[in-house]
């Protein structure tokens, strides 16, 4: 019997311990994990360059594919940690809860919300309160005072369990809220995501982690998750 319970121990410690190791969605060489939103690829414009994967938008301009590109797995609770560059007067984002559908969506923040990644002093969204770094863009306005300049690494970390929903920016919690409920409803309801082309937005709370290619450079690296 005891035996028994010391081996049921083991696996239980065991199972807690591998849920909460840290795994890799870019390995600084290849998209490997990576497609273009309603695709099996990763557009061209998207490119490699000293271990992070940066859009290039002379590379869109001049007819090369796009898109945002999302994750290959999708996360249920789930602790996302990243670091981004945004290029001068740039806008980009990290979307996550997105489902990958394109019968249904057309883009990716037509079901997934986004941690705002921007120029919060050279793109024209800076003077919005609301579409500031580090915000949940357009529904819950930030802590101000933490972002880096453009052309500086900024370290995410966005950690969702059960309904909670926490965003950090440089090790500093920008935005702690709950999901689902009728606050969520109401915050919705104000957002421009209430309009009818995102009728299932903040709807589902599990999808899969996008980054957006919004014209702009933008450089992400170092990405991981765990699984909560």
């Amino acid at each position: 019997m005891k035996k028994l319970l010391l081996a049921s121990l083991i696996c239980f410690v065991a199972a807690q311990t591998n849920a909460q190791e840290w795994i890799s969605l870019f390995d600084g060489k290849t998209t490997k994990g990576w497609h273009s939103f309603g695709k099996t690829t990763v557009g061209e414009s998207w490119k490699i360059e000293d271990g992070a994967i940066v859009f290039d938008p002379a590379a869109k301009a001049a007819g090369k594919s796009a898109g945002d590109i999302v994750t290959n797995e999708s996360f249920n609770d789930f602790h996302l940690q990243l670091e981004w560059k945004i290029s001068k007067n740039g806008n980009s984002g990290i979307i996550f809860f997105v489902q990958d559908d394109p019968t249904k969506y057309k883009e990716t923040w037509h079901t997934g919300p986004e941690m705002q990644v921007l120029d919060n002093d050279g793109h024209p969204d800076g003077k919005i309160v609301s579409h500031r770094a580090g915000n949940l863009y357009d529904l819950i306005v930030g802590k101000e005072g933490v972002v880096k300049p453009y052309d500086q690494w900024n370290k995410v970390d966005i950690i969702f369990k059960k309904d909670k929903l926490d965003l950090i920016l440089n090790d500093v919690t920008v935005v702690s809220t709950h999901v689902g409920d009728d606050s969520w409803k109401e915050l919705i309801r104000r957002s421009k995501f209430a309009e009818g082309e995102s009728p299932d937005f903040g709807k589902k709370f599990s999808g899969h982690i996008a980054l957006q290619d919004h014209d702009d450079k933008v450089s992400y690296r170092n990405i991981r998750i765990q699984k909560l």
